[in-house]
């Protein structure tokens, strides 16, 4: 049996999600007919495209090199059939991006609207989830790009700072003495809403404390910013927050700084995004969001979110 293009994307489809029942269900098919396609391919070639008998999903040496060839080929047939219709050379993609919520608060609208300008034919799926939920889920083909404050780690991935945001302690106004500086001591004493234990943004908080065990007797954890946010509103404690994430509150008088005798460090956003599969299209996806978030920090107070130097 000759080799078709549903073999093809299939392989490539199977590479992206790294497991037969995603894919199949991705495909609108069976299992069965995945791993009949897969046969295809590898009787077509006489070797093994897949490593068999390990429960971690791994292509072979040859594997990986028709993956490349197989998703160059697919790339140019889409450019080529969107050419003859006029479409652009993103047609009938989908991306699916995950992402935390201080970046949804802040430049992910206008990421949307610029892809939506830049390629309007791109399909856009978004989640939002928290930083290892979103690695976990790029790790296991589930999403093409991700933001969070952490990298994917491995050689299918690429990652990058796209920005940093200033990290605030805040409250409400009269939950504090504004015109106090406050110590690390003191602020021990007082609730502090965070991020649960053992996520990403705890280890931001922990850190900040000499004794975790204090931090531990006084905390509330959420794992949602926007719930953080209107627990802080409602005269609930204090927490450690990017400032670009309340800048309404601020505005509006509903938070307040905190003025502290030990600055927080800052807090990076980083991009990450899988080199297997699409690389052209993500790349051109990453690269709209470095320019979004470079018009957003540009048009926020120039201490409160920046983007890292050009190397």
């Amino acid at each position: 049996m000759p080799m078709r293009i549903i073999d093809m994307a299939t392989f490539v489809a199977l590479a992206r999600n790294r497991h037969f029942g995603r894919t199949a269900q991705e495909m609108n098919t069976t299992q069965p007919a995945i791993s009949s396609r897969l046969a295809i391919l590898e009787r077509e070639y006489a070797c093994r495209l897949v490593e068999r008998g390990d429960r971690e999903f791994r292509l072979t040496p040859a594997g990986e090199e028709a993956l490349i060839v197989f998703q160059d080929v697919l790339e140019k047939l889409n450019a080529l059939r969107s050419d003859l219709k006029e479409g652009g050379s993103d047609a009938a993609y989908i991306v699916r991006i995950g992402a935390i919520d201080s970046v949804v608060a802040t430049w992910m609208p206008d990421f949307i609207e610029a892809l939506s300008q830049a390629m309007p034919n791109l399909r856009v799926e978004l989640t939002i989830e928290g930083t290892r939920d979103l690695v976990a889920g790029l790790s296991r083909g589930e999403f093409d790009l991700i933001f969070g404050i952490e990298p994917a780690i491995g050689d299918n991935f690429r990652s990058f700072i796209i920005c940093y945001y200033e990290m605030v302690w805040a409250a409400a106004p009269a939950v504090i003495d504004e015109k106090t500086t406050y110590s690390v001591d003191e602020l021990s004493n007082m609730p502090i809403i965070t991020f649960p234990k053992g996520t990403p943004p705890y280890a931001y908080v922990a850190p900040y404390f000499q004794d975790e065990r204090v931090l531990a007797s006084k905390l509330t954890s959420s794992n949602s910013l926007f719930a953080m946010i209107n627990l802080l509103i409602g005269g609930f404690g204090v927490a450690a927050i990017p400032s670009v994430a309340i800048a309404r509150e601020l505005e509006n008088r509903l938070l307040c700084r905190v003025n502290v005798a030990k600055p927080f460090p800052p807090m990076p956003i980083v991009a990450s995004y899988q080199t297997a599969v699409g690389q052209n299209i993500l790349r051109a996806v990453a690269e709209e969001a470095r320019k979004s978030a470079a018009a957003f920090c540009e048009r926020a107070a120039s201490e409160s979110a920046w983007v890292p130097p050009t190397p």
